[in-house]
């Protein structure tokens, strides 16, 4: 079984999650831009982030053979933050590197004007770059925000077919279909959708445009989330054909749309020279 976990945060795991998601079939993920808990004070704090996302994690991902990428953006919750804004004018330089397969995650968190002007915004950088973007509907009031964001979408120079509407669950995912955008699903321990719920909502919506990730990151969280669900779908009824479009070939062919993914698996070393991780430059 291949997995491309389109949507998992690994600054905040560890070298072993990398090893276990590997062992479960990880192949391939998505890194996007998201707030780290301590708020950032400054976009130069955004620019060594993303160029950790650049550099430092397809280095150690690439120690267990899984491939990299990432999404950059100013994400919703720091686009309420004034100080955090110029970060949108620097965004241009970094959107035009080779590991950038999206801008995202951007979207909704509290439904304000801040984060009205920054959706806009970025979307708009989607379409001056060639990318698809990544849109977080808020965790609040999703049905509110759901309808926002498509109207934001609808406006925008950025095709609803670029888009992919992620964090949906049983009350957003009927318009978020109806809106011509592809379909994310994260599978969390105890918060937003479990792998029962999800594999439910592919039995009555289909396995087209669905992409399904573990959203991994510093909360109560697990990387190998992608795997349970390949487990519902084999146990529900599901072929093993459906699992690799939903897990493989959704992600692939999302990603691909930016025309930069590469899905060359490198080849994990057997030694570390002593250290739980190799170092950048030995």
């Amino acid at each position: 079984m291949r997995i491309f976990d389109p949507h998992i945060h690994m600054t905040s795991r560890t070298t072993d999650d990398y090893r276990a998601m590997y062992d479960a079939g990880v192949r391939a993920l998505v890194e996007p831009s998201f707030w780290l808990g301590q708020p950032r004070t400054s976009p130069a704090s955004f620019h060594d982030y993303f160029d950790s996302l650049l550099g430092w994690e397809p280095f150690r991902a690439a120690q267990h053979g899984i491939a990299h990428h990432c999404a950059l953006a100013l994400n919703p919750k720091e686009a309420n933050d004034p100080r955090c804004l110029p970060v949108l004018d620097d965004l241009p330089r970094y959107l035009a590197k080779d590991g950038v397969v999206a801008v995202g995650e951007i979207g909704y968190d509290s439904l304000t004007p801040a984060e009205d002007t920054a959706l806009a915004t970025q979307l708009q950088l989607a379409a001056d770059h060639g990318l698809p973007a990544l849109v977080h509907t808020p965790h609040r009031d999703k049905l509110t925000g759901l309808r926002r964001t498509v109207d934001v979408v609808r406006e925008s120079a950025l095709a609803p077919d670029r888009v992919l509407l992620d964090h949906l669950n049983e009350t957003t995912v009927k318009e978020a279909a109806d809106s011509g955008a592809w379909l994310g699903f994260s599978v969390y321990p105890d918060t937003k959708m479990d792998e029962d719920r999800t594999v439910a909502i592919l039995k009555e919506y289909g396995t087209d445009r669905v992409l399904v990730n573990s959203a991994a990151d510093w909360g109560r969280s697990d990387p190998l989330k992608t795997r349970a669900v390949a487990r519902v779908m084999l146990r529900s009824g599901f072929t093993h054909d459906d699992v690799d479009q939903v897990l493989w070939r959704n992600p692939v062919a999302f990603y691909g749309l930016s025309g930069r993914l590469h899905l060359d698996v490198p080849t994990p070393p057997d030694l570390h020279e002593g250290n739980s991780v190799l170092r950048g430059g030995e």
